[in-house]
């Protein structure tokens, strides 16, 4: 399946000089949507992952999809502010300022093999710190799992402790 052709190119958007990757015309199509999913998921049929770890926001859409698939459970890593209960966070680098994502301290067990899920692949720094947080609860990522990957910004060099598979892949220039 053309995966590629499903990505709408939206300029300037969030703000100018960037080129948005919009996943919502791949969601929109069933069969894509089914086949990606199936995609990523054939990969680690009998791996014995004990959670997907989707990250905000649509990391969730692509994560749970995933977690379903592969009977797996689904943990989820937010902002600042947006999980109810007692959390763990850290704090990282964007390409202007910082963030800091947060997950449950009771979201996974030391010795836990886990899948990152998230929409797209750039800089790193959202699955770094993904990573990072994993880790911290003592479980293992085994994988990091992209719909989309941008080449040439330097994620995938980032993170190369945790194996990353991305379904498509864009040049871009920064």
């Amino acid at each position: 399946m053309d995966f590629a052709s499903k990505i709408r190119d939206v300029v300037d958007f969030p703000k100018p000089g960037i080129v948005f990757k919009d996943i919502t015309p791949l969601l929109q199509d069933p069969r894509a949507f089914q086949t990606a999913v199936d995609v990523i998921a054939d990969r680690h049929v009998g791996s014995k992952l004990d959670a997907i770890v989707a990250v905000e926001s649509r990391g969730f859409i692509i994560g749970s999809a995933l977690a379903y698939k592969l009977g797996c459970s689904l943990v989820v890593v937010r902002k600042a502010g947006k999980l109810p209960a007692k959390t763990i966070s850290t704090r990282y680098a964007l390409e202007y300022g910082e963030d800091e994502l947060h997950i449950h301290e009771d979201a996974l067990q030391p010795g836990q093999k886990v899948l990152i899920a998230d929409d797209l692949l750039a800089t790193g720094g959202t699955v770094r710190a993904t990573g990072q947080l994993i880790r911290q609860l003592g479980a293992t990522p085994v994988e990091a799992v992209f719909l989309v990957e941008l080449n040439g910004l330097g994620g995938r060099e980032l993170v190369n402790d945790i194996p990353c598979f991305s379904l498509m892949s864009f040049d871009v220039e920064e």
